[in-house]
């Protein structure tokens, strides 16, 4: 076992908040880590919000500064509505893995449930959302470490390489998507652990940090002329003769068009959208400094990692620090996100990869909400009443929020540019919301459950 340097023995050790031993006298800090880099919200503190504008946009992620630059850009007053920070929500308190989001259906499952010509459509337009998103950070100058370093999606079981292998070939066929298998006897090369069996690598995925990209989209769009108005919750929104009257604590704003670009955190301000997304928690360790050796031996590559676990658990190394960060789904033992118990699985899962990170500090743990929808498909369009929305992207929103923010607002520009795959899709409502927001914590349970027993 390789020890830790005693310099950070106010946190937690990895062994302790796996084991539930933590101390008071322990400062584990319960936001992300990503805000120590990118405070986040705006330096503004509006009395009253604007009386009228070209587009209001309710939610400050990367969909909604993503839009609100395309827009602003193209010579529209833009106001982008936050109950809470700029910021506060998913994009950043994500684990800044970015990819084209091809990895969440098996290429013949989606043939099979859309057909060969548009699985090829989502597909292929999956790939330009990564294109786009480097592109964009590249041309705005956004320094946010991007970087290109690949993504290793690790095989929990035997059988999950062959099927994982099945479906590379798949990718690169219907898709051009380029990948390459690495054999459990060669897994050292590209992660330090005998946990797995092999994996696939998808090298042109990236990686960025979230709270960086967040300030440098929401700095872009100020320099554009665009206005923040956050710690203002939208309470009501409704249709008036040439667009919209928006409400808020602070007053009301009319609008010829709106987007509601608000994923995870949608709620009942639509309802036509709410019982279309169910939100799912999701949550992040983060340890501290690790000494060199034992970094590079972990993470040889410094790519971005998953698995094939049913909950899914994923983890990256920080792009600033050699610092390892762990996430995946929110703890169901305690009612307080404020609370190791809420974290205490992400620890066991990290050291059950690699054990010798028992000693490291663990130094940041959040949460943060997921949208998820019915179909497991993102969706964009126009509600009944004709406000425009962005939103659904289920766990792998970077590149797909940044890219359907631009792309809904070409359609509010109507340029033909806007037109996406992805606008002929039905959306479908859960049939049960209520019970299917209820469920899912025992859905979750069950799987993690099945995925322990089949180790």
């Amino acid at each position: 076992m390789t020890s830790m340097p005693n310099t950070a023995s106010s946190y937690p050790s990895a062994r302790e908040l796996g084991s539930g031993r933590i101390k008071s006298h322990h400062a584990l800090a319960y936001r992300p880590y990503w805000w120590d880099a990118a405070p986040g919200g705006s330096d503004e503190n509006l009395k009253t919000v604007p009386k009228n504008c070209d587009v209001a946009i309710v939610g400050s992620g990367f969909t909604g500064f993503s839009a609100a630059l395309t827009l602003a850009r193209a010579g529209r007053s833009v106001s982008v509505f936050e109950r809470g920070r700029a910021g506060f929500g998913a994009s950043t308190r994500n684990g800044g893995q970015v990819g084209s989001g091809n990895q969440k259906f098996r290429v013949k499952t989606l043939i099979d449930l859309r057909g060969r010509r548009k699985a090829e459509e989502m597909l292929r337009e999956g790939t330009r959302m990564l294109e786009y998103i480097a592109t964009l950070i590249e041309t705005e100058k956004i320094d946010c470490h991007f970087r290109r370093n690949g993504r290793f999606r690790a095989a929990v079981r035997a059988e999950h390489y062959e099927a994982m292998a099945a479906d590379m070939r798949d990718l690169k066929e219907v898709a051009g998507v380029e990948s390459f298998m690495v054999p459990k006897a060669e897994q050292t090369s590209e992660l330090g652990t005998d946990a797995f069996f092999g994996g696939s690598v998808l090298p042109n995925d990236a990686s960025l940090h979230p709270g960086l990209y967040h300030a440098g989209l929401m700095q872009r769009f100020a320099e554009a002329g665009g206005q923040v108005v956050d710690h203002t919750g939208v309470t009501n929104i409704e249709p008036v003769a040439g667009g919209f009257r928006v409400r808020s604590k602070r007053g009301e704003t009319l609008a010829r068009n709106v987007l509601i670009a608000s994923n995870g955190y949608t709620d009942a301000l639509v309802p036509e959208l709410r019982c279309r997304i169910v939100p799912v928690g999701s949550a992040i360790i983060a340890t501290g400094e690790i000494p060199e050796a034992l970094y590079s031996r972990l993470l040889p590559k410094n790519r971005v990692y998953g698995n094939t676990n049913r909950v899914f658990y994923y983890f990256r190394g920080a792009p600033d620090a050699r610092r390892i960060l762990w996430g995946g789904r929110v703890g169901r033992l305690s009612l307080s996100k404020n609370s190791p118990q809420a974290y205490r699985h992400l620890a066991q899962d990290m050291l059950r990869v690699f054990p010798d990170l028992g000693s490291a500090p663990i130094t940041h743990a959040w949460d943060g909400t997921i949208g998820y929808t019915y179909d497991e498909i993102p969706h964009l369009g126009k509600t009944a009443a004709g406000m425009h929305y962005a939103i659904g992207y289920c766990g792998t929103g970077v590149s797909r929020a940044t890219y359907f923010g631009n792309k809904i607002a070409l359609q509010m520009l109507e340029r033909a540019e806007g037109r996406t795959s992805f606008d002929d899709l039905a959306f479908p409502a859960f049939p049960a919301h209520a019970i299917a927001q209820r469920a899912v914590p025992f859905v979750e349970a069950w799987y993690r459950l099945r995925d322990t027993a089949n180790m």
